[in-house]
């Protein structure tokens, strides 16, 4: 069985809209929501209606164009202007993730590059690019996909943390694609799921996508991974990443540190599989990526009840950044397995 459609362009250029699924509400309810204008999109990608650093480049790109596919402008300038605002404020959504910026600037070095075409011509080059990206991505997480695979071996099972599947992206996703191209190829695997706190995206969304596809697949709590892996129950370890620094640290969603001191310490490879859009050249290290607080509420009412004491302070980072020494076995990318960005 085939990963869902995580984003997908439905109608025409005028009155369609970015169809993505409602991940808040996943595992009890699939729902798709049709996004219409940059609002609804910024809503989206901060409440992570949409998340995962691919599927939120597709879907900012999409929101760009929404932002700016009624716009009054009558010449390059004043159309410019409105691609240059909505593209800021789509950036403000969520800071962490640098395939947001990476689309945006993207679509922004398109209509630069267009700049002798009228209006009409640059709206439809924004919605055609936009539409690429989510062939883009499918073929580039094929590649992550047998590249990974090739890692694991038939009876295997591997732990992954939060999620970078099909949910993720456009739909097959980066750490999960290894899966189920081997599943594909016959091999039987076996995956064990960090539930993923506070907002449990392993545990609601990494269980959904690999059980929907027949994977075998175990939730286990975060604290839980020590256990398993000194019971020789993991054969490797494979995640995602939002932001991929020039050392080779990298962000991913919080608690990916402490696997990955534990994989190290357990003799456990660790892969990161990300594609090369994920890798930021321009910081040095880890230090330099923007971390994003979230809300005190998504720890002390965690899915509607309260947990935490009023008046307790509440610490809630969403990522944290892992050092590329814990990287023991290598970043996967389209381009093949390197032990660090600067061999690509």
């Amino acid at each position: 069985m085939l990963p869902v459609k995580t984003i997908e362009w439905i109608g025409d250029a005028e009155t369609g809209a970015a169809r993505i699924i409602d991940q808040t509400l996943l595992p009890a309810e699939l729902r798709y929501l049709d996004i219409s204008d940059a609002p609804a999109m910024w809503e989206a990608i901060s409440l992570l209606r949409v998340r995962g650093a691919p599927a939120i480049g597709i879907a900012a790109g999409f929101g760009l164009y929404l932002g700016v596919r009624h716009s009054p402008a009558t010449n390059f300038a004043e159309f410019k202007t409105d691609v240059d605002q909505t593209a800021a404020y789509l950036a403000s959504s969520r800071p962490t993730a640098v395939n947001l910026f990476w689309a945006l600037n993207r679509l922004q070095a398109q209509v630069m590059d267009n700049a002798a075409q009228d209006v009409d011509t640059l709206k439809a080059l924004l919605l055609q690019q936009a539409i690429h990206m989510i062939d883009e991505d499918n073929a580039v997480c094929m590649k992550l996909g047998e590249y990974g695979a090739a890692l694991i071996k038939d009876g295997d099972s591997w732990l992954t943390h939060c999620n970078a599947g099909g949910l993720a992206t456009a739909q097959w996703g980066t750490a999960l694609a290894a899966f189920y191209v081997a599943n594909n190829a016959g091999k039987r695997i076996h995956v064990f799921a960090d539930e993923t706190r506070p907002l449990l995206q392993g545990a609601r969304l990494t269980a959904w996508e690999l059980h929907h596809a027949g994977i075998p697949v175990t939730v286990i709590s975060d604290n839980m991974a020590a256990s398993v892996m000194a019971q020789g129950k993991v054969q490797g370890v494979i995640v995602g990443t939002d932001r991929v620094a020039a050392n080779g640290d990298f962000a991913n969603k919080i608690g990916t540190l402490g696997v990955a001191i534990l994989a190290k310490e357990f003799g456990i490879p660790f892969y990161v599989s990300a594609p090369i859009s994920s890798i930021d050249m321009s910081l040095a290290s880890g230090d330099l990526i923007p971390i994003e607080e979230r809300k005190a509420i998504e720890i002390t009412n965690g899915f509607g009840k309260r947990t935490v004491p009023e008046g307790v302070a509440v610490y809630n980072p969403a990522f944290d950044v892992t050092p590329h020494k814990y990287v023991t076995g290598g970043f996967i990318t389209e381009r093949g397995i390197v032990k660090a960005p600067k061999e690509l």
